[in-house]
């Protein structure tokens, strides 16, 4: 090798020896500094320029004597695992004692003595294990203030001095007469009594218009697809808050460890657990910061950006997002670490919120980095753990990507959008949609990510961008005309190379750098995977913006959660829509906005991985009633049917617009049931419900035109009267019938229905017919029909038009069909 190649090795070696080092992952760092300075070393023996060799020799004594810092500082911690042992033992009893407290301010009477007994026990137990003095003085000082709270809460007068004494000598004595755990209600006793039931809302500013309890069927959706995976994800109740955290050995997870991805596979040593490969774990360190989070080797860049810019919108509104749904917390609501390693997070999946249980055992590779997205704060716990919880509802860490539409309506419960960036289409508007985004992230109304599509790999060379990658959108800006983006890579490394990158020497003005509070020639010294790029630039190498609205922008919601059987209707909804899932909308009058929100609920990875499930969400202005074709009327909104879990659809109101509408769930292919989630956000009142089958009887029978009896419409009387011809009688004693009849056959052939009343003094019309002519299919329904004789006739609409047919009669009251031609 040449000198050269020896440099080479050795920048690479450092590159990794300094990641490592920030990241607290010592044991690699120590041996990448030491390759870097052995290949330094061996640069300068074979370069002929000396002072380019004495500059090589004293850069590897710097990275040697690091190297020989780790090394004593390892050698330190080794020394000092049985005073971490005494810390961990003081750090469980100091928490339990903590959940006590946050208990007893809540006024959780029973709850607080049950806990201020546990930490009792801990403590007796942890004092025994506890080797200093110095740790035994304080875990004692916890003890005692455990047990006179729980004292002081069961009215048990305070000990004499002499009492305190026996006390002291015998302190598990009194512990196992005066704070048995059966004294005190558990936290699902407790509860019981309140109202731990599923909620219609997971926003608790919302307001539910329609009735807050689950029908029988809609439960039965949320159970079916509570089991993701081959896991059980039950929906989180108020209950969950009251769960258990605490435990005599660290907590693991029953379901086991999580499926490694290929890539970690061939660099895992072992899961550690946080005291493992840090000295003083928290679970965030000061405010959240969307710049700590580094992606490594797990293919979920939109699940980092995701995390990334909920950070950010945490950070720069000062409102809890992302660190929400994390739990234990303590009184402030902040999530907390657990030195017991249990952690619930509250994941929104399948239509409602979830409660996801693990613990805090990360994979770890033979050098001692973590192969998991992690904190480039030191210690930091919250992107690991939210990771974990991801990955395991999604199957494991070998995930096959997503996008941020899916991740953040996961993490947040905000409601998704997807905008494709079409600049050669005509219909696309790129100006309304960068004012748009804009305004509304200024205002912290939307989160947004921007992912690119394919690229050639010279192409993504030459650019700097990842095809097919997810990027946070941090921040956008115009400055005198220039419509900007700050982007941040997941990566934490790897920029963009063109306009206004740190690299760009022409367009970046004095003027521009202040307005933007950007100095290049600094970002150029330090690759975090942030930059600015011009919209153009966008346009052109991005393909999608994903969205996530708050819906904190609306007053109102409701939902409704159906199955959708495989079977039900044609499998296209081509020609007849009449069968697929309907609801009916109705909204208060003046302005407002309503958002419809079709979610599908995924139970699969692989489901997930190969969704070809394509669904969306028609709107006809139909007064509420059922529609049978889909284009007649033709729909005031025609959804894109696509295959992602979720849809939007959006109606804006004005004063004049109708204020019943009918909502049609449709699909590409019907070729499996889908389970799915109907929820509606508005700015205004209304009300959302099921249009209901009002059929309760149905007879279906064939038949066939042919030879005479295929005599065409009423046009041609001659031979009109030579179809064939059924005869239903109605059985009711009510004159407001309702019947549906529906005709199949050839779509070659233009057909129709008409009903002929026997009974001539029937105030209503004595013929009724189906309306045009329609090719292959056609509905004919019927309201306010009183009892009696009617005649059916099927025909297409010319004469000698043979072929078969399919009659369905449904009706709201018991009837008898036959065929009487």
């Amino acid at each position: 090798m040449n000198a050269q190649e020896f440099f080479l090795k050795a920048q690479t070696s450092a590159e990794l020896a300094v990641r490592f080092d920030t990241s607290n992952q010592f044991a690699a760092a120590l041996f990448y500094y030491e390759e870097a300075a052995s290949n330094l070393r061996y640069a300068s023996e074979h370069v002929d320029n000396e002072e380019l060799a004495e500059t090589w020799r004293t850069k590897a004594v710097e990275y040697h004597d690091r190297s020989k810092s780790i090394e004593a500082q390892l050698q330190a911690m080794s020394r000092s695992t049985s005073q971490s042992e005494d810390l961990q033992h003081l750090q469980r009893c100091r928490f339990l004692l903590n959940q006590a407290l946050d208990a007893d301010e809540a006024g959780l009477k029973d709850d607080a003595v049950e806990l201020y007994t546990q930490a009792v026990e801990l403590s007796i137990e942890a004092k025994k294990l506890t080797k200093d003095p110095d740790q035994q003085k304080k875990i004692g000082v916890l003890q005692t203030q455990a047990l006179e709270r729980a004292e002081e809460l069961k009215g048990i007068p305070k000990p004499s001095v002499t009492s305190k004494a026996s006390t002291a000598s015998s302190p598990s004595s009194v512990t196992n007469k005066q704070f048995s755990t059966s004294t005190a209600s558990s936290p699902e006793k407790s509860t019981s009594s309140g109202h731990a039931s599923l909620h219609r809302g997971f926003s608790a500013h919302l307001k539910i218009v329609g009735s807050d309890s689950y029908t029988d069927e809609e439960k039965l959706v949320l159970l079916a697809t509570s089991r993701i995976n081959a896991r059980e994800y039950v929906p989180f109740m108020s209950i969950d808050l009251k769960e258990k955290f605490q435990y005599a050995i660290p907590f693991s997870d029953k379901d086991g460890p999580l499926a490694l991805s290929p890539k970690q596979k061939m660099a895992f040593d072992k899961w550690a657990r946080p005291r493992d490969y840090c000295e003083d774990p928290v679970m965030v360190l000061g405010n959240v910061d969307p710049y700590s989070i580094k992606q490594t080797i797990v293919s979920d860049c939109s699940f980092v950006a995701s995390l990334a810019i909920s950070a950010l919108y945490e950070r720069r509104f000062k409102k809890r997002l992302i660190t929400s749904i994390i739990y234990p917390k303590n009184r402030l609501k902040e999530p907390v670490y657990n030195p017991f390693g249990k952690y619930m997070i509250k994941l929104h999946i399948n239509g409602v919120p979830r409660k996801v249980i693990i613990d805090d055992s990360l994979p770890m590779g033979r050098h001692g980095e973590l192969l998991c997205s992690y904190s480039t704060n030191r210690n930091e716990l919250w992107i690991s753990l939210l990771e974990k919880a991801y990955m395991k509802v999604m199957g494991g860490y070998n995930f096959p990507g997503s996008n941020s539409n899916i991740d953040l309506h996961a993490l947040t419960g905000w409601i998704p959008e997807r905008k494709s960036i079409l600049p050669n289409e005509k219909d696309f508007n790129s100006s309304a949609l960068f004012d748009m985004l804009l305004m509304h992230i200024k205002d912290g109304n939307v989160l947004a990510t921007v992912a690119t599509g394919e690229l050639s790999e010279l192409e993504a060379e030459r650019a700097g961008l990842v095809p097919t990658h997810a990027y946070a959108v941090l921040d956008v800006k115009k400055v005198n005309g220039v419509r900007l983006m700050k982007l941040k890579n997941p990566w934490s490394h790897l920029r963009w190379r063109g306009n206004y990158s740190e690299l760009d020497t022409v367009h970046w003005t004095r003027e521009m750098k202040d307005a933007l509070d950007f100095n290049p020639d600094s970002a150029a010294m330090f690759d975090n995977g942030v930059f600015w790029i011009d919209y153009e630039s966008i346009l052109r190498f991005y393909d999608v913006f994903y969205l996530n609205w708050d819906p904190q922008m609306f007053k109102y919601t409701y939902c409704i959660h159906q199955s959708w059987k495989a079977g039900t209707g044609p499998v296209k909804d081509a020609y007849n829509i009449g069968e697929n899932p309907q609801f009916r909308l109705e909204v208060g009058s003046g302005e407002g906005t309503v958002w419809i929100l079709l979610t599908r609920h995924i139970t699969n990875i692989q489901d997930f991985k190969d969704n070809r499930e394509f669904i969306t969400v028609l709107v006809y202005k139909t007064e509420g009633k059922r529609v049978y074709y889909p284009y007649d009327p033709e729909p005031f909104i025609d959804g894109v049917r696509i295959n992602s879990p979720h849809y939007l659809c959006k109606i804006n109101l004005s004063p004049t617009s109708a204020r019943k509408y009918t909502l049609v769930v449709s699909q590409y292919e019907k070729m499996h049931t889908i389970n799915y989630t109907l929820r509606a956000y508005a700015t205004c009142p209304f009300k959302l419900d099921q249009i209901k089958n009002p059929y309760l009887h149905s007879e279906v029978v064939r038949g066939q035109w042919t030879g005479s009896s295929a005599g065409g419409c009423g046009n041609h009387p001659a031979t009109y009267l030579l179809n064939p011809r059924y005869q239903v009688v109605l059985e009711s004693v009510h004159s407001n019938n309702k019947i549906l009849l529906d005709l199949k056959g050839p779509k070659q052939y233009q057909m129709g229905l008409d009903l002929i009343s026997h009974d001539s003094n029937s105030s209503n019309v004595r013929k009724r017919s189906s309306g045009v002519y329609r090719s292959g299919f056609v509905a004919f329904e019927v309201e306010d029909l009183p009892p009696g004789k009617y005649d059916i006739v099927p025909s297409t609409f010319l004469p000698a038009q043979e072929g078969p047919f399919i009659l369905t009669f449904k009706s709201s009251c018991p009837f008898k069909l036959g065929k009487i031609q």
